[in-house]
């Protein structure tokens, strides 16, 4: 270790994977940003790595955050699983909450992750107390098992009825299973998730189940190439809860890393902010293919365990709490039926990408579209291939767009970017002021390859006062896996009226989550600085179906403590005191965080800058801003001098991102090379 210096965080997206390393013994820095490979993640990996010219025996650690749970649930590309469950019970996954695919009208379609042939069941009942109604009948589990072998299951699932308060029978069956299935991939369910309602805990086993030989197989692959190449140290996978975890162990909870992409973004937006003493923001990621907005107070990023990745499939493990829309830079725009103009969401991804990109691209999208306004370098655009044919892509907004709408391409292309912003100002809207925040209490923390494109455009919109502009906004993702701890957790349902609570009983089960957390970092075996730990109470007031997570001090709670801390998360949320109805604690929560070593944001502003505004300058051209096309001056991000202030209307050109700067707006460079942008 001692010549591996070192630390490189890569993240998969969409449309390209981005690098970044730091030196820890130096302080340099290098980064990369090259085409995601679609068919294997792992060659787009190495190419980043090849591309930042780093050896691989030189690093110590590397940090890596995947799409391939995520798009393999999305695409429905997953193992073959079956399903071991209770008598009776087989249908619970297709059944859910009587919901339908489309609200209104009797249509709609849905396909369960298992199909009903390979949903079987076996003689075994606890009741919701734990107490055993019918023993176990192990013969039956050995003929499920062999069935399901027999019709080509790659997955195990086992999944009963109330084993989240007694898992005796799932741990039998599981013992059981274990001796006859031919591969490791066998989940229990409370193993996954310990948490009462059937529903949502089976879908969350079986999301794990599904995608578990996917991940195993991929990471594997990956550990095998970088071995070849020399590489021999640890190797930590982000998950969706904003941690990581080591290669040796993702699989086993590989539902965990489903979401980490957009996890790790916000894990980076709430260090960097932390750093610039702007702890509250509002994050908002917009890469090549979707826009991902997540709320950090206090430093701290939101996390929920409520996320529904589409119709019935809800995934109950602690997530940063991200809204995601099908809007990036290489949304394609169309005419709608209705005759209208529409951006999204479908998406030109990686391949092949936008018509500038010169990989085939026919269609409008809104990387093109900014290109058009003067907000992009035809001559600096990274991913392209050959020279752009700015004349070209006019006659495609026109003739494809244009002509239906009465408008030259300019006129296109500024619509297209208005109805952009209007979708991504919506979803901050859905993070912010649907769950009772004021956006002008926050700043706005722009990010990915085009972030910082519409940043000015959505904070004036929305009200919000300033931008923090980070140092390096398209690999943004890629330093949030370099600064992520290792993070467990876990959950345990209670279920219980306040007045009948046992003081005792959340006590011992903080503490019971806090030993297991524990041993999960021990037996990761990658060094840490310290441990953390956060606890989490869900409640709710009796008769009522929606849940309030609230934050606990410690693990010594009392029952009066737990209603006052609810009785001000309620009021904080919905403005309304319910003194006669009896609060419920439903489920405990811990995340336990092993923390790695503090890095300094400084070393991302190394470089050359110039002594003053006019060294930074390279040129201006014609911009188009709302009011009309205006002279611009563009400037190099790296040349910025620490300490500099202007007024826009301003363009700022680094290797991965642009930044606008509007007309008026008021920018500032800081200690750590961050624009904090006065609106």
């Amino acid at each position: 270790m001692s010549a591996a210096h070192w630390i490189a965080g890569i993240d998969v997206g969409g449309t390209f994977t981005d690098l970044i390393a730091i030196n820890l013994a130096d302080g340099a820095v290098r980064l990369s940003k090259v085409p995601t490979t679609t068919d294997n993640q792992a060659y787009g990996v190495l190419a980043a790595i090849e591309s930042a010219r780093l050896d691989l025996k030189q690093i110590g650690l590397i940090v890596h955050g995947t799409t391939t749970t995520t798009n393999a649930l999305l695409e429905r590309k997953l193992a073959k699983t079956g399903l071991i469950t209770t008598r009776g019970f087989r249908d619970v996954l297709e059944l859910g909450r009587r919901t339908r695919p489309k609200p209104y009208g009797l249509i709609g379609t849905f396909t369960p992750l298992i199909p009903r042939e390979l949903r079987l069941e076996v003689a075994e009942r606890m009741d919701a107390e734990g107490e055993v109604v019918e023993p176990l009948d192990e013969p039956a589990v050995r003929h499920a098992v062999e069935r399901l072998k027999a019709a080509g299951c790659v997955s195990l699932v086992i999944h009963f009825l109330h084993s989240y308060i007694n898992p005796a029978h799932e741990r039998r069956a599981l013992e059981i299973a274990c001796e006859l299935w031919p591969n490791r991939y066998v989940t229990a369910g409370h193993r996954v998730l310990s948490e009462y309602r059937e529903y949502e805990r089976g879908v969350t086993a079986t999301v794990n189940a599904a995608v578990q030989p996917i991940l195993d197989l991929y990471i594997g692959r990956l550990r095998d190439e970088l071995r070849t190449r020399g590489f021999a140290h640890d190797l930590l996978v982000m998950q969706g809860n904003g941690g990581t975890v080591s290669a040796d162990i993702v699989a086993e909870t590989a539902a965990n890393t489903v979401m980490s992409g957009p996890a790790s973004g916000i894990i980076a937006a709430a260090y960097s902010a932390v750093a610039a003493g702007i702890p509250n923001v509002i994050a908002y990621d917009m890469g090549g293919t979707s826009t991902d907005v997540g709320m950090i107070q206090n430093g701290v990023p939101q996390v929920s365990a409520e996320l529904e990745l589409e119709y019935a499939m809800p995934i109950h493990v602690p997530m940063v709490d991200v809204h995601t829309i099908g809007a990036g830079g290489g949304s394609i725009a169309s005419i709608g039926e209705d005759g209208l103009l529409q951006v999204g969401p479908r998406s030109a991804g990686a391949m092949p990408g936008p018509i500038c990109y010169g990989r085939g691209g026919s269609e409008p999208t809104i990387t093109d579209a900014n290109l058009l306004l003067g907000r992009l370098n035809p001559d600096k655009l990274l991913g392209v291939e050959g020279r752009i044919d700015l004349a070209a892509i006019r006659r495609i907004f026109e003739q494809r767009l244009g002509n239906a709408l009465s408008l030259d391409a300019t006129g296109v292309a500024a619509a297209i970017v208005r109805i952009a912003n209007d979708r991504m100002a919506g979803a901050i809207r859905m993070v912010s002021l649907a769950r009772g925040h004021d956006p002008r209490d926050f700043a706005l923390f722009p990010f990915g390859g085009a972030g910082p494109l519409h940043a000015a455009a959505l904070a004036r919109e929305l009200g919000i006062p300033r931008l923090l502009v980070p140092m390096r906004p398209g690999i943004t993702n890629a330093l949030g896996c370099v600064v992520a701890d290792l993070r467990n957790d876990y959950v345990n349902t209670v279920n219980k009226p306040l007045p009948q609570l046992d003081d005792a009983l959340v006590r011992t089960t903080l503490e019971s989550q806090i030993t297991e957390g524990r041993a999960s970092l021990e037996r990761q075996g990658v060094r840490i600085e310290g441990v953390r730990l956060l606890h989490f109470a869900d409640m709710q007031f009796q008769g009522q179906s929606h849940i309030l997570t609230v934050p606990l001090p410690d693990t010594d709670v009392s029952r009066d403590a737990l209603q006052k801390l609810f009785d001000k998360a309620y009021w904080d949320r919905f403005g309304v005191e319910l003194p006669e109805i009896r609060a419920v604690l439903v489920n405990l929560h811990t995340a336990v965080i092993g923390l790695r070593k503090r890095l300094d944001l400084a070393v991302l502003a190394q470089g050359a800058p110039a002594r003053d505004l006019a060294g930074a300058k390279t040129g201006e051209r014609e911009v188009w801003f709302e009011g009309g096309i205006r002279i611009a001056p563009i400037l190099r991000r790296e040349k910025l001098p620490l300490g500099a202030a202007f007024d826009g209307p301003a363009i700022i050109e680094q290797l991965d991102c642009t930044t606008v700067v509007e007309p008026g707006n008021r920018v500032e460079v800081d200690a750590l090379g961050n624009l904090v942008v006065t609106v």
